[in-house]
């Protein structure tokens, strides 16, 4: 035990050598606390995965201001441990947003079939600064800003509305998120995880991370490359481009699932649905229905496309609007965190670098997208990180030298990070392999059913074994209405929530 202790306060104080040299000297109060780990659940709820029992809270106190430890201005950052009973590592995992709280994430791989990855990891979920359990910036009622306008009507009053309420929303979220805003961004964030390495003791961390964790993570092994185990990014934002690069491109994709996937799908279920057995009758009847609802329609069937268990509830919406039926709801509070979400998403995409353009700059490119890209072309006019005070920060850019081989994931028509992107990061990242999941179009792959994605990942993760070259697995074809469809995993995580409640930190 005494061996074991000198070694954990050892790992610990290496976080003071590991940040940048220009980094001021990080007080022991942080290098040296004790993480209070207790079961996340007294008695646990029904329904949630085997295993649950053994998930435990915890928190720590971390710098507001990894640039200025000695301050005394503190954030808390909460954390869970799924501890593996032949636990060879530790892996953290980020289910991406940016600003999806993470607490339950390692639950939710439980409920997905990841045993192999709970037994032999301790799995570690994070409620990131920012958000959850977590110290909070908040949006609040500015997250809601402009909602009810709509983006494809573009004469100029509408248009003057939408960069209002885009500026406006922007201002509320730093006004409201107050001294902690301008700390909550990658460098900051990155710097808390090896916090978190350190007081676990272990010498480097195993990571998964989902979509915008996907950034998190390859910005991790830019600044900490020799804590790097085994990297999975799963759905990957360009984390060698920016956050608007990003942005720039997701219309088309949305376009691209919402037609071939879709529509298209639906087409094929006339008895079902009834909207029409060819594309054509398909999209009359969802204009018709937009028609009705307006701009909410397109934000529900826009989230609906990340994943296709969802596919069957949108298109019965569909039908309900189309005859004149009021959609069913579901029971969970649509803008329960909402304000700390928002707000968290917000501070990292638009203080991790100066957007470029101007507000005329988005009205032009919105036009066009307008045009082409109709399902949510016309809302990239509204881009509240041209108007963002942002701190003076550069981040350091992944390049994947220096580090072991990361494995890649990303299927062929994601919305939400398209391949396109996918294929630039892994073009510019030495060493990763990427795995491409060809006829799909689910956001996050890992956990979602793919006996092929499941098995390399696993794989990799728990047995080392890195793929000798890029891989592709098949999709698993599109859901049939007439069965009874599983739950994707957003709607796995959504029951989660509702199950397990408040978890204590």
């Amino acid at each position: 035990m005494r061996a074991a202790a000198v070694l954990a306060v050892a790992l610990a104080s290496s976080l003071i050598t590991a940040v940048p040299a220009a980094a001021a000297p990080v007080p022991v109060k942080y290098t040296q606390q004790k993480i209070d780990w207790k079961p996340c659940f007294g008695k646990v709820p029904d329904g949630l995965p085997p295993g649950s029992d053994k998930l435990q809270c915890g928190s720590l106190t971390a710098p507001m201001d990894w640039n200025n430890p000695g301050s005394g201005k503190d954030i808390t950052v909460a954390i869970t441990r799924l501890p593996g009973k032949n636990a060879k590592g530790v892996l953290f995992t980020n289910p991406g947003g940016p600003g999806g709280t993470g607490r339950l994430l390692p639950l939710q791989l439980l409920q997905r079939g990841a045993q192999p990855l709970a037994d032999n990891q301790d799995i570690i979920g994070i409620d990131v600064r920012g958000v959850g359990a977590s110290s909070n910036v908040d949006c609040g009622a500015g997250s809601l800003l402009g909602a009810e306008l709509d983006p494809r009507d573009r004469s100029e009053g509408n248009i003057d509305l939408l960069l209002d309420t885009a500026r406006l929303r922007s201002r509320y979220c730093q006004v409201k998120s107050g001294e902690l805003g301008r700390f909550v961004n990658t460098e900051q964030t990155v710097r808390d995880l090896d916090l978190i390495r350190a007081l676990l003791g272990a010498e480097k961390i195993n990571y998964l991370g989902y979509s915008a964790g996907t950034w998190l993570g390859a910005h991790y092994t830019a600044y900490f490359p020799d804590r790097v185990g085994r990297f999975v990014l799963d759905s990957i934002v360009d984390f060698t481009g920016s956050w608007q690069g990003l942005f720039n491109s997701q219309a088309e994709a949305a376009e691209i699932r919402f037609r071939e996937d879709f529509l298209s799908w639906i087409a094929q279920y006339n008895d079902v649905y009834n909207l029409g057995n060819t594309f054509e009758d398909v999209h009359r009847n969802y204009e018709k229905a937009r028609a009705k609802l307006g701009p909410a329609v397109d934000v529900a069937v826009s989230s609906a496309l990340a994943n296709k268990a969802e596919f069957p509830d949108a298109a019965k919406a569909l039908k309900d609007l189309v005859e004149g039926r009021e959609p069913r709801s579901g029971g969970e509070d649509p803008q329960r965190g909402l304000g700390a979400m928002i707000g968290t998403a917000f501070s990292i995409m638009c203080n991790d670098a100066q957007w470029q353009g101007t507000e005329d700059t988005a009205i032009r490119q919105s036009e066009e997208w307008n045009r082409k890209f109709p399902l949510t072309g016309g809302s990239k006019v509204q881009q509240g990180c041209l108007t963002w005070k942002r701190p003076p920060l550069t981040l350091k850019k992944p390049t994947g030298k220096g580090i072991p081989p990361v494995l890649m994931v990303n299927s062929e028509h994601d919305a939400s990070t398209p391949l396109r992107g996918a294929q630039q990061a892994h073009r510019n990242f030495a060493g990763s392999r990427l795995l491409t999941v060809l006829g799909e179009g689910d956001h996050t792959m890992y956990g979602n059913a793919n006996p092929c994605v499941q098995k390399i990942v696993e794989d990799y993760l728990v047995g080392g074994v890195v793929p000798d070259r890029d891989l592709t697995c098949d999709g698993t074809g599109l859901p049939d209405p007439h069965h009874e469809v599983p739950p994707g995993p957003f709607q796995d995580m959504d029951r989660l929530e509702q199950l397990a409640g408040d978890l204590p930190r």
